[in-house]
């Protein structure tokens, strides 16, 4: 089932992967601006939206940008609190312009949330090196990711109880157990809102879940992130779904991309449990997702729903190759009705992981809210815990 959320400026999915625009809200196009539309000011692409100094712009125009330029009229109160308005609103950084702006107004706009102010009319100097900390900081971001330090694991179900959430809420705990030892963290990301549990079944009782994140809007930041995450005692910094339940369609993919990035930002590695039902926004982090893994059973009904989810995935051009299947509740036996060969031939691919059904030793790890090793040192549960964690861990480029 997908629902797609109304309230999003595309019908669609999208990816964090940006164009490096800067949009230029200006009342005109006199003088030099006229010559930067279509051009390319420190790596940007220039698009010009004209608008009156006191029109309204709406926060979500700027999700696809990497900065925005907004004229500000110094003697029109309309015109500012528009700028205090939207920089309140959005994280895509803002630069004001303004004709002859005197030190103290561009004071009261550096403390009203802009990046940089500049004169008008638009100089090519001016804009470059009012773009040149926003580019600096952009490059520097995406360093991070394409050195290892930012990755995302997202879990998906073939079907509704097949103990997706208990699987990935011990993986997490065992994964950030063995980053610890190399100086690195990791954190768990509860995205099922409606009926997401994984707090619970840590055995935590948090405070402040991910609801606190989205009301806070476009104010959100490592701190506060830090902030709302609560902490299991391996270690594990886990932001819990929200307390009520909360229609899929009422979030924005822009605004749970820009959290999952921070979190892979302060964090380094995020685990986020999807929901079952798929939508813009679950679609998007599945396509910024670098490793997916897809929980089943061996029962005709959960191979079923796992080939559909596998054909969605191609259907959407994401990438299969991050997909790993992992068979959950896995037991071996002659009588078995559906065996290895079977789950091969129905999903038309391998089975990368599978998961012994200690159904009491996992269940009373989530009733008592620690990890299985601490009920049973050695078992065959773990032990396939442990080679999931080993090979998620390759596939990230950790080294261990």
């Amino acid at each position: 089932m997908s629902v797609i959320n109304p309230n999003e400026a595309s019908k669609s999915w999208r990816t964090q992967r940006r164009e490096p625009t800067v949009i230029l809200y200006l009342s005109g196009a006199d003088g030099d601006a006229s010559s930067l539309i279509g051009a390319r000011v420190g790596g940007f692409a220039l698009t010009l939206a004209l608008l009156s100094e006191t029109d309204r712009i709406d926060p979500a125009d700027l999700g696809a940008a990497s900065a925005a330029v907004i004229q500000v009229n110094r003697d029109q109160p309309e015109s500012v609190a528009r700028f205090q308005q939207l920089a309140a609103a959005t994280r895509t950084p803002l630069i004001a312009a303004a004709f002859e702006p005197p030190l103290a107004f561009v004071r009261s706009l550096i403390r009203a949330g802009a990046h940089d102010v500049v004169p008008l009319p638009l100089d090519v100097a001016d804009l470059e090196a009012a773009l040149a900390p926003i580019r600096d900081s952009l490059a520097s971001d995406n360093a991070f990711a394409q050195t290892g330090g930012a990755k995302v694991v997202s879990i998906i179900k073939s079907v509704g109880g097949v103990g997706a959430t208990a699987l990935l809420t011990q993986l997490g705990i065992r994964f950030c157990e063995q980053e610890a030892a190399h100086g690195r963290q990791a954190c768990l990301i509860d995205f099922d809102v409606q009926f997401g549990d994984a707090a619970f079944q840590l055995g935590l009782q948090p405070n402040l879940s991910l609801a606190d994140l989205i009301d806070a809007g476009a104010r959100i930041d490592g701190d506060m992130l830090r902030a709302t995450m609560t902490s299991h005692s391996s270690g594990l910094q886990v932001l819990a779904a929200p307390p009520d339940v909360t229609p899929l369609e009422s979030l924005s993919s822009d605004q749970l991309l820009e959290i999952v990035e921070l979190a892979a930002r302060e964090f380094g590695t995020v685990f986020v449990d999807l929901p079952t039902n798929w939508t813009n926004w679950s679609l998007s982090i599945l396509a910024r997702s670098d490793v997916v893994l897809l929980v089943t059973e061996m029962t005709v009904a959960s191979l079923s729903r796992a080939r559909r989810q596998l054909d969605l995935i191609r259907s959407q051009e994401l990438d299969e190759n991050n997909v790993r299947v992992v068979v959950n509740r896995f037991e071996k036996g002659l009588l078995k009705t559906v065996r290895m060969t079977d789950v091969r031939d129905s999903l038309g691919r391998d089975v990368a992981f599978t998961i012994a059904n200690e159904h009491a030793l996992m269940s009373a790890a989530i009733d008592r809210g620690i990890p299985i090793v601490e009920l049973k040192r050695k078992s065959t549960l773990m032990r396939d815990l442990d080679l999931l964690d080993a090979g998620i861990a390759a596939a990230l480029g950790l080294e261990r």
